[in-house]
């Protein structure tokens, strides 16, 4: 196999404008692949945080009150059947407490929490706003949530006396830190709580309606006490959350919404830019093997002599065939380091222009050791098969007549 190696290395290094065309081809194909995809893979992350920074991968429901039949004899002995649609009420958990229980114990379930969600007033002087109240247990619901990382004012702190609202809301109270708020549901529960934060999700009808409390003060506004409206439940495996949630489903008797279901034109968006950065990938793929393939079919016919008095002097056509190939191959490897050092540099250039007007990155760009090896790997395999042609050329020339045709 040495024999094979120096004359690869030796017909590249006596074509160096061809090799260096074929080395810029690959470069800059290589570097177009990593930039694309750092680029494809940074924007998709960002979207899924900010979409995922509010919610749960999946929330379990008890199912939808089942409709009512009604049964009316007619004069003909015959009966029908009118389903008329129940309003659904809010509703608690059967055992809620053994269901969350079971749901930690799976190994591919990260974090649980119970919440109780429902409707409420929120009231200051003559100020009355509709709201969402969210009963939740801090410690495990910031598991779910990192809400924290969102407060503005204050911090998050969930007690007995003590709550958190959104930036909009606390705006059109006019309330701010230590200010108390009425909540008042429908069937004329009331509870004063007093503002210990104030929160900016980067969500407006969620900033103007969210109210945190504790999960016992929510059961007893909601009139749930005891129960809990649903469980938010986080996975390991963010795109296998629907496939999950239907499992946890199965298991539990309970309806499973996942994030997937809940964001479906979101998921469609991330198919979308996936199947355009893809396709761009192959045909930038198929560019650099179409031009690897042209130099070396120049290659074979000016080597035509050389590849002559090789197969005279005995070298067998599987070791001419090789010669090609690991021509091929070099140029897509030595290729793919080069364009991963350029596609790296279009990745940080990129990073450090394209900013907000604060200064913070519009999304982050990713770069990871994987991104590098695939593209090392597809552009040696890709030289590889591009030379394949031109090596079954060589591997098939005729000694006599090519050293005579020369």
């Amino acid at each position: 196999m040495r024999i094979e190696w120096l004359l690869a290395l030796r017909f590249l290094k006596e074509g160096r404008a061809q090799t260096f065309f074929m080395l810029g081809g690959v470069t800059m194909g290589v570097g177009v692949i990593v930039f694309l995809t750092a680029l494809i893979t940074g924007l998709q992350r960002s979207i899924i945080d900010k979409t995922l920074g509010t919610q749960a991968h999946v929330v379990m429901r008890m199912p939808d009150d089942e409709a009512r039949r009604i049964i009316k004899p007619d004069s003909v002995r015959t009966v029908s059947a009118n389903i008329e649609r129940r309003a659904q009420r809010l509703s608690s958990i059967l055992q809620w407490q053994q269901v969350m229980r079971e749901l930690e114990k799976r190994t591919e379930v990260t974090a649980v929490s119970p919440l109780v969600a429902g409707p409420s007033f929120a009231i200051r002087g003559n100020a009355t706003k509709s709201v969402a109240l969210m009963g939740i247990d801090q410690e495990k619901y910031t598991r779910i949530v990192p809400m924290a990382s969102f407060m503005k004012e204050g911090e998050f702190r969930i007690s007995a006396n003590d709550a958190a609202v959104g930036t909009d809301l606390a705006r059109e109270l006019g309330v701010t830190l230590g200010d108390k708020i009425r909540l008042q549901t429908a069937d004329g529960r009331s509870e004063t709580i007093t503002v210990a934060g104030i929160f900016d999700v980067g969500i407006r009808d969620l900033n103007r309606r969210w109210v945190f409390i504790t999960l016992r003060s929510a059961q007893n506004l909601l009139d749930l006490v005891g129960g809990v409206s649903s469980i938010d439940v986080t996975v390991r495996e963010l795109f296998k959350a629907e496939v999950i949630g239907q499992q946890l489903a199965r298991q539990t008797g309970l309806t499973a919404e996942s994030w997937m279901k809940t964001n479906a034109q979101l998921m469609v968006g991330l198919k979308s830019q996936s199947a355009s950065s893809y396709m761009i990938q192959f045909f930038v793929i198929i560019s650099v093997a179409f031009g690897i393939t042209s130099v070396l079919v120049v290659s074979v016919i000016q080597k035509s002599r050389e590849v002559g008095i090789l197969r005279a002097m005995g070298c067998s056509r599987r070791r001419i065939r090789n010669i090609f190939l690991l021509q091929g191959g070099l140029v897509g490897l030595v290729g793919s380091l080069l364009g991963s050092g350029l596609g790296t540099l279009l990745v940080t250039f990129f990073a450090s222009t394209a900013k907000n007007p604060d200064g913070t990155p519009i999304f982050p760009v990713v770069l990871e050791p994987g991104m590098f090896l695939i593209a090392a790997g597809v552009a040696t395999v890709t030289g590889i098969l591009a030379a394949a042609a031109p090596a079954v050329r060589a591997a098939k020339l005729d000694p006599v007549v090519a050293i005579r045709n020369v």
